[in-house]
């Protein structure tokens, strides 16, 4: 095929493009057997024309719903104009973008990056520099305290620090300076943190990937308070959990936490492109000099200009208050599912980050296998750690949408035979 036939090559349909995934992709994933070609809101469609519900908005990184055209204008805008520069060079967006993430969530500097897992890499980076150059902790000797089931992203350090099978087997040797932890285990966290040693507290305020375990009332603060008397920076990791998805802005604003180092991406962008960024205090991120870090893409003016556009969508729009709002109606409605059906043991979550538990175990099929009703009758979502279903639809959805949406779910579990 010449390269202009490539150019001009169009998908005929879903099996054609699947078996070219398997054919020439790695096989890194285990998608649904759908494939998209649309989407406009909290709706996608595939390539034969059938319109679902996204209740996935790409692992919460479409909050504002898929294609905003407010979004979709700036990046078109900007992308006329310049789209990358390298940081060799300074441009005329990256300053108006540090200035609108800092004063939006109260930090004196800002660095983006451009996935969640490099923003991650920086966190690690920056709570190291600082143990090592105020807290006064020895060379080579810095520990992070991280908590088991964590999902940080997957490069070779972050797994390190994670307890995934899956994420770990066959990846080793792994990078030394990590103490793992029980989530929302206070005690836990008041004894690893009395270490000297210790820089960081890494944690979520929402355990997203591990299929949304909310911690207790109080963990958050709990975890701030141990982390000032012990003088350790903690790193929160608000990339899946941040941008209004669980209700307000940010999960920790909850518990009125404000973290050393907040780490943002996913819905930073709309969806749109990666774009991520570490927020800190100049006491942190100025410890950090010129050639110590830094990414090619980090804070191209392309990125700038949708982050801006992304996070006043989000704010113009209200739609933390829609989440916190429409989260309790949904979970009310799952409560009254589980009441009907014994397939349901838990429903849990916050704001628009919401799971559902299966009474089976997470070697079974049978959550895949309803994920596949579920797109049958019209809804998208995907199973995690086996048994559990991850239910968190752009925070665009209308509350007529939301029962809609749980008539599916319902339907789907009722008539669910294995």
């Amino acid at each position: 095929m010449s390269n202009n036939k490539f150019m001009e090559a169009v998908i005929q349909s879903s099996k054609e493009a699947i078996a070219l995934e398997e054919k020439y992709g790695a096989h890194n994933y285990h998608p649904l057997p759908v494939v998209l070609t649309k989407g406009e809101g909290v709706h996608v469609w595939d390539v034969e024309g059938k319109r679902y519900f996204d209740f996935l908005s790409a692992y919460s990184a479409v909050n504002q719903g898929h294609c905003h055209p407010r979004i979709i204008q700036a990046m078109i805008d900007q992308a006329r104009e310049l789209t990358l520069t390298s940081r060799a060079f300074y441009n005329d967006k990256l300053g108006l973008a540090e200035k609108y993430v800092c004063e939006a969530f109260g930090y004196q500097k800002a660095l983006f990056m451009n996935s969640g897992a490099e923003a991650n890499e920086t966190a690690i980076k920056l709570a190291r520099k600082w143990g090592y150059m105020k807290k006064g902790i020895a060379d080579n000797t810095a520990i992070i305290v991280v908590a088991a089931k964590n999902f940080h992203g997957r490069t070779t350090t972050i797994i390190s620090a994670s307890t995934d099978p899956s994420a770990r087997k066959g990846f080793g040797p792994f990078m030394p300076g990590f103490e793992i932890i029980p989530y929302d285990d206070v005690p836990a966290m008041e004894k690893a943190l009395s270490n000297p040693h210790v820089c960081g507290l890494w944690i979520e305020p929402i355990q997203g990937e591990a299929g949304v375990y909310v911690p207790h009332d109080g963990y958050l603060k709990n975890a701030a308070a141990i982390c000032k008397k012990n003088n350790v920076l903690l790193m929160m990791d608000e990339i899946q959990t941040g941008i209004a998805r669980t209700g307000k802005m940010l999960a920790s604003d909850h518990e009125n936490v404000r973290p050393d180092l907040l780490i943002l991406g996913k819905a930073l962008s709309g969806g749109t492109m990666p774009v991520s960024v570490v927020l800190a205090d100049d006491d942190i991120m100025l410890l950090i000099k010129p050639g110590e870090h830094g990414s090619t893409f980090g804070g191209n003016p392309l990125a700038a200009a949708v982050c801006i556009a992304a996070l006043q969508v989000v704010k113009d729009e209200k739609l933390a208050d829609n989440a916190n709002r429409l989260g309790i109606v949904f979970r009310e409605r799952m409560n009254a599912v589980m009441k009907k059906s014994k397939l349901i043991t838990l429903v849990r979550g916050k704001g628009l980050l919401n799971a559902i538990v299966i009474n089976d175990s997470p070697e079974s099929e049978t959550a895949w296998n309803l994920c596949l009703d579920f797109a049958k009758n019209g809804l998208l979502a995907k199973p995690t750690h086996g048994n559990i279903i991850r239910l968190a639809p752009p925070l665009v959805i209308t509350e007529e949408q939301i029962h809609e949406c749980c008539d599916i779910i319902e339907k789907s579990i009722l008539n669910f035979k294995k």
